[in-house]
């Protein structure tokens, strides 16, 4: 039985993982292109840009940075980059968690030892990964916080699912969920919402166990919507679907930050854990999953029915002191402008009302989540 031992990492720094997909410019179909990106970037890129299980898809991460702000500096840049790589082979960037008519049975499984040995023990439960999502990280000081966090945060995942929704498509089909990603992902055996833990040892016991009796290769195939990661030394949120931009990913970013910090605070000074029942999680995170921002949730204190909008703008206020102290507060404000508008979800609908046809919704929401390239000393001027 192996220890894992818990690497600790300066309290409330954050690292952003970016899952996006890779589409052909002119058919906007999911291309299996990573490989040829990858040979293509320069080697100072080298090392934060990955392929995943598909082809189809690349990872984009961020170094440990102290602030959102910092690590938006970050990704622009790193993104730059990618979308130069994907323009000089003619692809395109898809922001969106599931992609509107490609279908999973035609993409490519990554030719590494990893992926092949889980694709050979799941099977068709992984091939039908094709899908996309933001993994946010932030550094606490050890494991039994971070474990303690993981069962604290859990009431506030379907808040974030509700505000990342992006995925109603699969196959050419409307699924008539906001987020189909998060159906897909609970068919995994190690995936959706973690078990309650008490501390740390429980967890090493727990991963153990998994591995020692083949349920599991490795701690890797842990797929929960929070995880401690003993590695990185954070609490790692996985709940949420990738949003159609970066601005959103870094609101959504924000509010994990300020809830991680909210939280280890509150433990810090003894608070006592409200007690919410694992099945009103459950429930709150289906009509997240169902409705996006548009969904009703369970108060777990006063079990009254709420809308997202209503239940984020009291977090917001809970958060705001959080996130003054993290230097995130112009960030923070921008959920409430999220939950007040049509989701990715509906955006993806929208598109397809007004057109009939699927491939625009990907060449127009790919335009629109292009970054622009900034101007330099020896760009012309305009006027």
């Amino acid at each position: 039985m192996s220890k894992l031992v818990f690497t600790s990492n300066d309290a409330f720094t954050v690292g952003i993982e970016l899952e996006l997909g890779i589409v052909d410019g002119q058919s906007m179909a999911l291309s299996s292109s990573v490989q040829q990106m990858l040979n293509a970037a320069p080697a100072d890129l080298a090392s934060r840009i990955k392929p995943e299980l598909m082809q189809c898809c690349i990872e984009i991460n961020t170094e440990i940075c102290s602030t959102i702000g910092q690590a938006e500096v970050d990704l622009r840049r790193k993104l730059l980059a990618v979308q130069s790589l994907s323009d000089d082979l003619g692809l395109r960037l898809w922001w969106g968690s599931t992609h509107p008519f490609s279908h999973w049975a035609e993409q490519q499984v990554t030719q590494n030892e990893r992926y092949l040995n889980l694709v050979d023990l799941l099977q068709e439960m992984a091939r039908r990964l094709v899908t996309n999502g933001l993994h946010v990280h932030v550094g606490v000081e050890s494991g039994d916080k971070a474990v303690m966090i993981c069962d604290r945060i859990m009431q506030y995942l379907p808040v974030l699912l509700a505000l990342s929704t992006s995925s109603p498509y699969w196959e050419g089909r409307d699924t008539g969920l906001a987020s189909h990603r998060s159906k897909i992902m609970e068919g995994l055996p190690t995936a959706g919402l973690p078990p309650l833990m008490r501390n740390w040892s429980e967890y090493v016991w727990l991963v153990n166990h998994m591995v020692d009796t083949g349920f599991i290769n490795t701690i890797r195939e842990i797929w929960w919507d929070v995880r401690p990661h003993h590695n990185f030394g954070t609490v790692e949120v996985r709940v949420c679907d990738m949003p159609g931009n970066l601005e959103d990913a870094l609101t959504i970013s924000a509010m994990i930050q300020c809830l991680v910090k909210q939280l280890s605070d509150e433990i810090d000074h003894g608070a006592y854990q409200h007690d919410c029942h694992p099945m009103m999680v459950r429930q709150n995170k289906w009509r997240a999953c169902r409705f996006g921002s548009d969904a009703k949730l369970v108060n777990s204190y006063t079990y009254e029915v709420e809308t997202v909008s209503t239940v984020l703008a009291r977090l917001i206020e809970r958060l705001m002191a959080p996130a003054i102290e993290l230097g995130c507060e112009q960030y923070l404000l921008r959920a409430q402008e999220i939950a007040d508008r049509p989701t990715w979800a509906d955006r993806q609908r929208l598109i397809l009302k007004e057109t009939g046809d699927p491939t625009e919704i990907v060449r127009r929401l790919t335009e629109q989540s292009r970054l622009p390239v900034p101007a330099t000393a020896d760009s012309p001027a305009t006027g």
